[in-house]
């Protein structure tokens, strides 16, 4: 059909006939008026054969004049009417892939509508047509699409492009629309040319070129600053319009970074190489200072100034200054002349006051070019008369006066003598008992320091009071035994050394000065005073909390990752030392009058689970055994893991190797299964097992918000260049066992831990991850060009799978002078967290300071048996579960235990044993490892409400409903 026809019937049939007979002349305008009289039933039938012959005459019109490179004619003869107007015309289209594009055509009037490809009428059949009228003038409104597929295109082989254009017919004539052409769209992968990496002056002009891959629609190109988006249009310095390449005008110290050119059209994305920027500093001189003074006073010498190369210092590379920083030229300074008195002059005449004058100069000769001036008096006078002059004074008065002044100096220095020797008489010992009774205090305060300035008892009296001996309490010390109150009266207390003086005041404070001061800290009683004030000890967000200092050294190179116990019906704990690997043998576990060994290791060689598809791996493997034996109730094996906990952003699976090497998924910890039981903390999870083998965590990231725990660490060695210093950084997975491979690798090599761990939260959002060394000294160090940043892939990153990732940096000192390194370490991740490292340390040996890193107090405890593997009493741990494994009508039962206990998920597990309390305790044991959590359990089981009676830990008395309130004193 040539389309859908919604016009009155006598206008589709004229129409169709019209075309039908076009070539017939004057006899087919008669048959027309013919058949526009005849019935209904009769112009039915002619409306099928004049369809027919329209589309024969067509097709054979399309023929000849395809045959004769002739196309229909652009109008037919009709009757009066309007020509077609296109409202819509075909835009030029592209195939992307295998899609197939849609060519639309509207135009008005139109009885019909068809499209010409490549200068052939498209078929029939292809055509899809809608038809409206107009309510504004009634004109019949026609609407055409076609598709067009890539194998059309693929298979055209002409001197143009494939194009379609649409023919539209009226009463008047025909409309021929615009050639829309129709191009298979592609981008090359490889780029023509890409941006090469420059070093430029600053102020200089950079210039990168790129041109991009071939394509159709050509691609349109930006560029990227350290994968930012890099806008022209903000900055007025940069231009990247001319020809797809970017210029930037005067640089920058702020330019310098990393370049790539990214092209793009509607099939494809490409990233050209980075190019790297370096814009340096070429160093420039200050002015000179101004001429020293002669350096000798008399005689030739020299004299010099100097200038630096900081008019700018130079940076990134750039070229230090040229010429000399110190100039010096001859001097010559004339001989200082010191002065000499001349002759006296003859004595002046007497005067009435009975004396005569004489007086000198220091001329002979002055002094010049810096000498002496001369020494004595340049003036003299005496008594002219022989003391026979008379005068108005009287002079026995003035002898009188003299004479009592003298005496009374003498009697003041008679009596400071005297009350200093009596003082020092009554001083002999330095010990005054002022008021004893503060002895015997319960309740003290005590001010501990030395003795005052002059005591000959101390090495060197001039010395300031050792803070670091002395200690000030100013609040009193309560004794909470008997036995301490006896300690403060003892006198070993406050006489640790034979040469201590003891004064105590009435204000309750006592001195105490000592010859030796080590022998002070060391001789003290331990229990006297309060300890842990000189603790220098850091922490470490654990769970547990419950950390102390390791020093490298203390790891062992390369420890076997394997533990091993025999345990018995009393069960144990096994730990892998400083991994965060344990597993909980529960009490009864191994039956009545028997033993079983167990062992535990970490596989340290090649991985053996393989991550499928976007899988990461955890956790380390770690395996348990043996794998036959039977247990009474189950294991907990607890492993670390990585990630951040968050059910939206990940898919955490336990996955076990089989016997035949291949990983089986067990559960995924959100799956309710009575198997097996998973509980995730932020650091580990504890699993419930039934049986032994080998385990591993997995993760699948549902988002890209979805978070890996990284601990970055940097050490620092020499290298065997004496002026070279090895910096690495380290970027692990945050397992304790993943930095402890790390520790022992760093020891073989002599590594030094420059700085305290750090975590990093790393986004599964494909951006790759750079690190950085920054504020390195200018004029003490230097790192070689383009080496300082370092980027790692996303993928090298986030699939580790345990495995440490280094970067290494090798830094150059100017003279072996330089000892003290300081810089800052910059990881981060591109658009994610960042953190700084900063490294402060000396590179000598012997004066270098060692940074401790922190493990965990149950590293020197690999194996525990019996009682003291568990943190809860066997008596409690009886009582809770006879308490909760009872159902209670209150709901007071083991399901509430679990709740208190925030164990809320896959509560049907415990169900399946006989005390379901007793295993839930077991997982709180795995949990809890450290004595100081059992607060927890008391404040959950203070509660729950069972408050009527106490359970104490020394004694324990047989009760019908037990009580678990909170006391902290015995520990539960």
């Amino acid at each position: 059909m040539l389309g859908s026809c919604r016009g009155s019937p006598a206008g589709a049939l004229g129409l169709l006939l019209g075309l039908g007979l076009l070539a017939l002349g004057s006899a087919a305008a008669r048959v027309l008026l013919h058949v526009n009289q005849a019935p209904k039933g009769v112009r039915a039938t002619y409306r099928h054969l004049g369809e027919s012959l329209t589309q024969t005459i067509l097709r054979k019109q399309s023929k000849e004049g395809n045959e004769n490179g002739e196309s229909l004619p652009d109008s037919l003869p009709s009757a009066p009417g309007t020509l077609p107007h296109f409202q819509m015309e075909p835009d030029d289209a592209y195939i992307i892939k295998s899609n197939p594009i849609s060519l639309h055509c509207r135009a008005l009037p139109a009885t019909q509508i068809f499209f010409k490809c490549n200068g052939e009428w498209v078929h029939q059949d292809e055509h899809v047509s809608d038809e409206s009228v107009d309510e504004g003038t009634g004109l019949t409104i026609r609407e055409v699409y076609i598709n067009v597929t890539r194998q059309q295109v693929e298979d055209f082989h002409g001197p143009e492009d494939y194009w379609c254009q649409c023919v539209a017919w009226s009463h008047l004539g025909t409309s021929k629309s615009r050639k829309a052409s129709v191009r298979i769209a592609y981008l090359r992968k490889n780029f023509e040319q890409d941006p090469q990496g420059k070093e430029v002056p600053i102020e200089g002009m950079i210039v990168l070129h790129c041109r991009p891959p071939e394509g159709v629609p050509t691609a349109e190109v930006e560029w990227l600053k350290n994968e930012e988006p890099i806008d022209s249009l903000l900055d007025d310095n940069v231009d990247t319009r001319a020809d797809h390449n970017l210029i930037i005008r005067q640089a920058r110290l702020s330019d310098s970074g990393n370049y790539t050119c990214v092209a793009s059209n509607i099939v494809a994305r490409r990233r050209s190489t980075s190019a790297t920027v370096v814009v340096y500093v070429n160093g420039g001189w200050s002015l000179w200072t101004e001429w020293s003074s002669c350096n000798v006073r008399c005689g030739r010498g020299w004299q010099k100034r100097s200038r630096t190369c900081t008019n700018p210092a130079p940076l990134n590379g750039g070229v230090f200054c040229e010429g000399m920083p110190v100039q010096k030229i001859s001097c010559t300074s004339l001989c200082p002349v010191d002065g000499n008195w001349e002759v006296w002059s003859d004595w002046s005449v007497c005067s009435p006051e009975c004396e005569h004058q004489r007086s000198r100069e220091c001329i002979a000769p002055p002094p010049r070019n810096g000498g002496d001036f001369c020494e004595g008096l340049s003036h003299e006078s005496e008594n002219c008369t022989g003391d026979l002059c008379i005068q108005d004074v009287d002079s026995a008065s003035d002898i009188a006066l003299y004479s009592g002044l003298g005496a009374a100096v003498m009697a003041v220095a008679v009596l400071v003598v005297g009350v200093t020797l009596y003082r020092r008489s009554q001083s002999e010992y330095g010990v005054d008992v002022i008021d004893s009774s503060a002895l015997t205090g319960g309740f003290q305060t005590f001010n501990f320091k030395t003795v005052r300035q002059g005591n000959s008892l101390l090495l060197n009296s001039s010395l300031q009071p050792d803070m670091t001996v002395s200690r000030t309490y100013s609040r009193p010390i309560c004794f909470q035994d008997p036995m301490d109150k006896e300690l403060i009266n003892d006198s070993s207390i406050f006489n640790p050394l034979t040469d201590i003086k003891v004064k105590v005041q009435s204000s309750f404070m006592v001195s105490l000065g000592v010859t030796e001061r080590a022998e002070f800290h060391n001789k003290t009683h331990s229990g006297t005073f309060p300890h842990g004030n000189n603790r220098v000890f850091g922490t470490i967000n654990s769970r547990n909390k419950a950390p102390y200092l390791q020093n490298l050294s203390s790891i062992t190179s390369r420890p076997e990752m394997r533990t091993s116990g025999v345990f018995g019906h009393h069960g144990g704990r096994l730990v892998l030392p400083n991994t965060g690997v344990s597993l909980l043998i529960p009490l009864a576990a191994v039956p009545e009058e028997s033993s079983c060994e167990m062992y535990m290791s970490i596989n340290q060689g090649e991985p053996s689970l393989q991550p499928e598809g976007a899988e990461v791996v955890l956790s380390p493997e770690v395996t348990c055994g043996p794998p036959d034996v039977l247990l009474h109730s189950p294991t907990a094996l607890t492993i670390p893991h990585c990630a951040e906990v968050s059910a939206e952003h990940w898919n955490i699976r336990l996955k076990k190797r089989s016997q035949q090497g291949k990983w089986e998924e067990v559960m995924s910890l959100e799956d309710e299964t009575t198997s097996c039981y998973c509980l995730l903390d932020p650091y580990a999870c504890h699993i419930l097992l039934d049986s032994m083998g080998t385990y591993a965590l997995v993760g699948e990231p549902l988002t890209d918000c979805a978070v890996k725990h990284l601990k970055l660490a940097v050490f620092g060695c020499m290298s065997c260049n004496s002026l070279d210093y090895s910096v690495r950084v380290y970027c692990v997975d945050n397992t304790p066992y993943a930095f402890q491979e790390v520790v022992s690798d760093e020891r073989q090599q002599g590594g030094q831990l420059l700085e305290e761990p750090k975590l990093l939260h790393f986004k599964g959002n494909t951006f790759s991850l750079q690190i950085s060394v920054l504020d390195i000294p200018p004029f003490l160090w230097r790192i070689k060009p383009f080496t300082a940043c370092q980027e790692v892939p996303f993928s090298r990153v986030w699939c580790s799978n345990q495995q440490p990732l280094q970067c290494a940096f090798s830094l150059e000192r100017y003279t072996p002078a330089t000892t003290q390194l300081s810089c800052k370490i910059c990881v981060r991740q591109v658009k994610g967290h960042e953190q700084i490292l900063q490294v402060q340390t000396s590179i000598l040996e012997n004066e270098r300071e060692m940074t401790a890193f922190f493990a965990h107090e149950d590293s020197t405890f690999p194996a525990q048996t019996g009682p003291k593997a568990f943190k809860i009493p066997y008596s409690i741990r009886q009582r809770i579960c006879a308490t909760f494994d009872t159902p209670n009508s209150k709901g007071k039962d083991w399901q509430l235990l679990a709740q208190k206990l925030s164990i809320n998920r896959n509560l049907s597990y415990f169900a399946t044993y006989s005390s379901p309390s007793a295993v839930i305790l077991d997982l709180w044991e795995a949990q809890h490892p450290y004595d100081g959590d059992l607060d927890s359990l008391a404040s959950a089981l203070e509660e729950i409400g069972r408050t009527h009676s106490k359970i104490s830990l020394v004694t324990e008395t047989p009760m019908e409903e037990p009580d678990f309130s909170y006391s902290r004193q015995n520990g539960l």
